[in-house]
């Protein structure tokens, strides 16, 4: 498999990430509604981003599925 074929466009990269972003961002709202003072949300946002970019990354340049041994489809391993 070739690197063109294991990458992700930055839509599919963005659609694979985005469920992390809107549980973190929930996370803080949560919060923030819990009655925490607003800084603590502040404080627990960047983690929260920094770790959305680092997984749109990985999702982008298909480090998420580049794992030696495991096949390519499913179904197409032949080694029961």
């Amino acid at each position: 498999m070739t690197d063109a074929e294991v990458r992700l466009s930055r839509k599919q990269a963005f659609l694979a990430m985005l469920p992390f972003l809107l549980l973190g961002v929930a996370d803080v709202l949560l919060l923030l509604f819990w009655g925490l003072d607003p800084l603590w949300g502040f404080m627990i946002l960047p983690p929260i981003l920094a770790i959305s970019v680092l997984a749109w990354i990985a999702f982008r340049s298909g480090f998420a599925r580049d794992r030696p041994g495991e096949p390519d489809e499913v179904g197409t391993d032949e080694t029961y």
